[in-house]
C-alpha cells in the first residue's frame, strides 16, 4: 500500500498524521503534500514537515501550528492533456472531519471543468471502494475518429498499362506477343465497384468532434457495349470482343481486322480495337478509339488510338508520319516520325524523330539507339546508344513541363474556390428546405434564386470531383518527377544535348555506362545502379 497522509483538525490546533508504505508501495509524495497544504492554507513549518515526510518509517503524527481550522472535504485535483484525449486525476484525502466525495460530486466536478466525454466509471468506482489517495490515474478518455475507407474499383482485365514487352535471351524484344490486348464474352463481368465506407467522428473529453479523414468517391465510368448492374457496382460485357480501358473509361469493342491499309479500305475509323495484319501505307489514317495492332511497317502514315498503339515492324514516317496514343505506343523501329503518348514508348531504335512520352521511353532492344531528334519523357529515358559519332544533333528532355506545374497550382485554388462556394450555398439550401418542410411560404423570386443556387451548388460538387481527380494524376506525376533520370546502357557520344527540367548539358567527351540526373540545380552524371 502507498504512503499516505492526512491533516488532523483539533480544537487546539492542526496536526499532521504520516503513514509509511506497506507491501512495496510508493513512498511518500513530499511534493504532493507541500502543495495540499498550501492549497488548503495551513501554516506549517516546511523544514520540520520535509524531514518528517521523508524519514516516516512507522505511523506518526506530528503538529503543524496551534491554530483550529475548518474541516477539509475529500477532493479531485486534475489536468487536461494538451490535445484534449485524455484527463489525468488524483484524489486528496478529507482531513480527519472531512466529508468523502460521491460519486454525483466527482462527476458533477469534472462536468464543471469542462470533462464531459469518455469517464472512467470503473476508476470512479475503484476509488469510491478503496480511497486510494495521491494515486494518478486516467479519469477520462478521448476516443479517436474511426477512419473510413477510399472506394476501389476491382477489374476483372489487366488494366497495367506499364506491360511491356519481352527482351529476348538474344538481345532483340519480342513485339509480336506483347499480351496487351484483353478478350471478353459476353456477359463477362469487367469491374466491380467497392464503394467508400465513410469514417465515424470521434470525440476528446470536453465532448468536442474529431472529424475523420474524408474518403474518396467514386463512379464505373464506362462507354459501348456495356451493362451496369441495378446496384450500380458492377459492369458487364454485352457482346464479345476485346475490353480496353481509355481515359479512365472501360469499353468492349468487336476488333476490327484488315490486311492493309491503302486505297482499298480508305482511312478507318473505328470505335473499338483495329487489327492491321499487313502495312499501313503513306498518306493513309486510321482513328480508333481503344488498340491499334500493325503486324506489318507504318509508313507516312497517321495512327490515332485512346489505347496502344503496337507496329511489330516499325515506322519509316517519312517526316510526315504520326502516332499518337491515349495509352503506351510500341514499335520495332521509329524513324522519321512524329509520335505523341501518354503512357510510355517502347522501341528497337529511333531515328530522327520528335518524341513525346507521358511517362518513359525504353530504346533497349538489340540496336537500341536514339539518333537525331528530340525525344521527352516525364520520368525515365532508357537507352543503349545515345546521339551517334558523326555527332548527329540529338536532344533528350525529362522532366514536367511549366504548364503542367501551373496547372497543379490552379487546381489547388479551384479547388478552393469551390469549397468555398459549397460551404456557403448548402446552409441556405438547408434553410430553405426547412421552411417548406414547415409549410412556410416563399415568394416565387426566392424559390428561383433557391432553384439557382441548388444549379450551382450541384455543379461546383461535380467539379469539385473532376479536380481533385486531376490533382491526384499530377500529383503523383510531380512525385514520379523526383526521380527523373537518364539512363544509358552502352555509349553517349558528343553533341547531344540532355534536359532535366529546367537545366542542360551538352556532352563534348563519349561516355559510356552512365546514369544523368538533376542535382542541386544541374544535370549531374552518377554511376549505375
Amino acid at each position: 500500500m502507498n504512503a499516505s497522509f492526512q491533516v488532523i483538525c483539533a480544537s487546539n490546533g492542526t496536526q499532521l498524521k504520516l503513514t509509511p508504505a506497506t507491501e512495496g508501495g510508493a513512498r511518500l509524495d513530499t511534493g504532493a503534500l507541500i502543495d495540499y497544504l498550501n492549497f488548503n492554507k495551513i501554516d506549517f513549518q516546511i523544514g520540520s514537515v520535509t524531514a518528517a515526510a521523508a524519514s516516516v518509517e512507522q505511523e506518526m503524527v506530528i503538529p503543524l501550528n496551534n491554530t483550529p481550522i475548518p474541516a477539509i472535504r475529500e477532493y479531485l485535483i486534475t489536468e487536461v492533456g494538451e490535445n484534449n484525449m485524455e484527463c489525468r486525476g488524483r484524489f486528496m484525502p478529507p482531513s480527519n472531519n472531512g466529508d468523502h466525495m460521491t460519486k454525483d460530486e466527482i462527476l458533477n466536478d469534472l462536468k464543471h471543468r469542462g470533462v464531459t466525454f469518455g469517464i472512467q466509471d470503473d476508476v470512479i468506482d475503484n476509488f469510491l471502494a478503496k480511497h486510494n489517495y495521491l494515486e494518478e490515474v486516467i479519469i477520462a478518455k478521448g476516443a479517436e475518429p474511426i477512419q473510413g475507407q477510399n472506394a476501389f474499383i476491382e477489374y476483372t482485365f489487366n488494366t497495367d498499362v506499364k506491360a511491356r514487352p519481352t527482351l529476348l535471351e538474344d538481345g532483340s524484344v519480342d513485339f509480336f506477343n506483347l499480351n496487351i490486348i484483353n478478350h471478353c464474352n459476353e456477359g463477362d463481368l469487367l469491374a466491380r465497384l467497392h464503394r467508400e465506407v465513410p469514417g465515424v467522428y470521434g470525440h476528446d473529453v470536453t465532448g468536442q468532434k474529431i472529424k475523420p479523414a474524408d474518403v474518396r468517391r467514386l463512379t464505373l465510368k464506362f462507354g459501348r457495349n456495356i451493362r451496369l448492374s441495378e446496384d450500380k457496382n458492377e459492369i458487364y460485357a454485352t457482346c464479345s470482343g476485346h475490353v480496353s480501358m481509355a481515359e479512365g473509361r472501360v469499353f468492349v469493342s468487336n476488333l476490327m481486322q484488315v490486311e492493309n491499309v491503302d486505297p482499298s479500305t480508305g482511312n478507318i475509323e473505328y470505335e473499338g480495337n483495329v487489327q492491321v495484319n499487313g502495312n499501313v501505307a503513306t498518306n493513309f489514317s486510321i482513328h480508333a478509339k481503344g488498340n491499334v495492332e500493325v503486324k506489318g511497317v507504318v509508313e507516312g502514315a497517321e495512327i490515332v488510338a485512346g489505347g496502344n498503339i503496337t507496329i511489330a515492324r516499325g515506322m519509316n514516317g517519312m517526316s510526315r508520319g504520326v502516332l499518337k496514343a491515349g495509352g503506351n505506343v510500341v514499335a520495332q523501329f521509329i524513324e522519321n516520325s512524329s509520335v505523341e503518348a501518354a503512357g510510355y514508348v517502347e522501341a528497337g531504335s529511333i531515328m530522327h524523330s520528335q518524341i513525346l512520352a507521358g511517362t518513359e521511353i525504353h530504346v533497349n532492344g538489340k540496336r537500341g539507339f536514339i539518333s537525331g531528334g528530340k525525344v521527352c519523357a516525364t520520368t525515365l529515358v532508357d537507352v543503349k546508344i545515345l546521339g551517334s559519332d558523326m555527332g548527329t544533333d540529338t536532344i533528350v528532355e525529362i522532366g514536367i513541363s511549366p504548364t503542367l506545374k501551373r496547372r497543379h497550382r490552379e487546381l489547388g485554388q479551384l479547388i478552393d474556390n469551390n469549397n468555398k462556394t459549397i460551404q456557403r450555398g448548402i446552409p441556405i439550401l438547408e434553410a430553405a428546405k426547412a421552411k417548406a418542410e414547415a409549410g412556410i411560404q416563399m415568394s416565387s423570386d426566392q424559390i428561383d434564386n433557391i432553384r439557382g443556387l441548388s444549379d450551382i451548388v450541384r455543379e461546383k460538387i461535380k467539379e469539385l470531383h473532376a479536380f481533385k481527380e486531376e490533382l491526384e494524376e499530377l500529383t503523383a506525376l510531380l512525385d514520379d518527377e523526383q526521380r527523373a533520370a537518364v539512363v544509358v546502357h552502352d555509349t553517349v557520344y558528343p553533341g547531344t544535348k540532355i534536359v532535366i527540367t529546367d537545366v542542360s548539358k551538352i556532352i563534348k567527351d563519349p561516355m559510356k555506362y552512365c546514369r544523368f540526373v538533376k542535382e542541386r540545380g544541374d544535370v549531374k552524371t552518377v554511376g549505375m545502379n
